[in-house]
């Protein structure tokens, strides 16, 4: 396809020459459009469609430099080429200082390395154009992601930084231009907080990519903290020589907290907050484990609150949870801090006894609950009195693993119901074959 060419001169000579020489150019590679007046230039210019301007700066309607800057204003990015006569060469170099390509001296107008220099200009303002709107393109890609991205030279100096690594440093790009990677994006170990080196540092010294270490810790320039994670590159110039590198880069702290929070909620129970049933068998075995190990026992309680379905049908469910929540927080209470309360559901409870010498330890704590469940509870304007049967189990004795246990626990539970609630009773054999017996 040929290239759309403005020739702007009222010389008809010169025109003539420039027209002849340009239409020996390969395949048609120019078509020329000859005006004499710049009205008419500008008129033609703003209908679109010309790759390159031809123009004698001295024109019936425009003289001297403004004739460019009429020019250029309108066509910035269209490559101009000033026509130079004898006495204009001061003038014609002065447009090139303001934005022009270059100029052709009238006494070259035939030369055959006009077309070859006209195309030349033409594909080297495609080519600043092409590469203007690819760092332009790049650049508005970089700041509408939500990874922080920063660059370096070699020496770790910062270069380039994206819209989300001025959010996440707290520096902006132009405080930034210049300092060191390690001042600018300051990151200590997740867990001891003692300073790290960033890993651009080992990029630009080994050449090789390499990621942020697990539980990287922002420190912001304001102070605060972010959980940050991702990787740093080197980058290379076109004969593949490290040049600097970039580090890529996103906080975190909110999906390490749901993270968190999803597996908190996975382990306990959503209504009293207290772990269930497969955190407690989780610490039973482990209690299990070390019991064996430093040949101690445990013991597990079961409990079942009594009568709590006529409070949960009389009052609603909501004066329920807010019974059972009650309950929950006087077992804490109730325990040592080695010991585990659970909610298995409903209205029933289970108490890990850990590290028990002996099966008085875990009589006392059952007194203990006993008595501290016995005191009436103030929801809602109610005054609720509530009772709890506890069977008990222990280890090795009663069983040798967690669902045993718990089990045997709840046999003996029942064992408390039958003796009229409110009250304690061990597992024994007996028992056991007796629940068989009646299931």
């Amino acid at each position: 396809m040929a290239n759309q060419v403005l020739l702007i001169t009222s010389d008809a000579s010169d025109a003539m020459s420039l027209k002849e020489v340009l239409s020996q150019a390969k395949d048609d590679a120019f078509d020329i459009e000859w005006v004499v007046r710049l009205s008419d230039g500008l008129e033609r210019l703003r209908a679109g469609g010309i790759d390159a301007i031809l123009v004698d700066l001295s024109l019936p309607d425009s003289q001297d430099i403004t004739t460019f800057d009429k020019l250029y204003a309108i066509a910035p990015q269209t490559p101009i080429w000033i026509l130079n006569t004898a006495d204009s060469t001061m003038l014609a170099m002065e447009a090139v200082q303001r934005g022009a390509q270059g100029y052709l001296s009238y006494n070259h107008f035939s030369n055959d390395l006009v077309p070859q220099s006209l195309h030349n200009i033409i594909q080297r303002k495609a080519a600043e154009e092409s590469l203007f709107l690819e760092k332009n393109r790049a650049e508005i890609t970089l700041n509408s992601i939500s990874d922080a991205v920063i660059g370096t030279d070699m020496s770790g100096n910062i270069d380039y930084m994206n819209i989300a690594a001025e959010g996440m440093t707290g520096w902006s790009r132009e405080e930034a231009l210049g300092h060191s990677i390690s001042e600018v994006m300051h990151i200590v170990h997740g867990k001891t907080h003692d300073p790290v080196p960033n890993p651009v540092e080992w990029v630009l010294q080994r050449d090789e990519a390499m990621a942020l270490t697990a539980g990287t810790i922002l420190i912001r320039r304001d102070g605060s903290k972010a959980a940050i994670e991702d990787s740093a590159a080197p980058i290379h110039d076109v004969d593949g020589k490290i040049v600097g590198a970039v580090i890529v880069f996103h906080d975190i702290s909110v999906s390490q907290a749901m993270i968190t929070k999803m597996a908190r909620l996975a382990q306990h129970d959503s209504l009293t907050n207290l772990p269930n049933r497969m955190l407690l068998d989780d610490r039973i075995t482990q209690a299990i484990a070390l019991a064996k190990r430093r040949g101690t026992q445990l013991a597990l309680l079961f409990l079942d609150l009594d009568n709590f379905k006529c409070i949960n049908d009389s009052l609603g469910h909501s004066v329920g949870d807010k019974l059972l929540q009650s309950v929950a927080q006087r077992l804490r209470a109730c325990v040592r801090g080695t010991d585990t309360v659970s909610r298995l559901g409903g209205d029933e409870f289970v108490v890990l006894v850990a590290q028990d010498k002996h099966a008085h330890d875990a009589a006392l704590i059952a007194d203990k609950i006993l008595a501290t469940l016995a005191v009436s509870h103030s929801i809602d304007e109610h005054d609720l009195n509530v009772t709890t049967s506890i069977g008990i189990s222990t280890y090795p004795a009663d069983g040798q693993d967690a669902e045993t246990l718990i089990k045997n626990a709840d046999i003996a539970m029942y064992h408390a119901k039958d003796k009229g609630c409110n009250n304690y009773q061990f597992f024994k054999g007996a028992l056991h074959i007796s629940a068989q017996l009646s299931g």
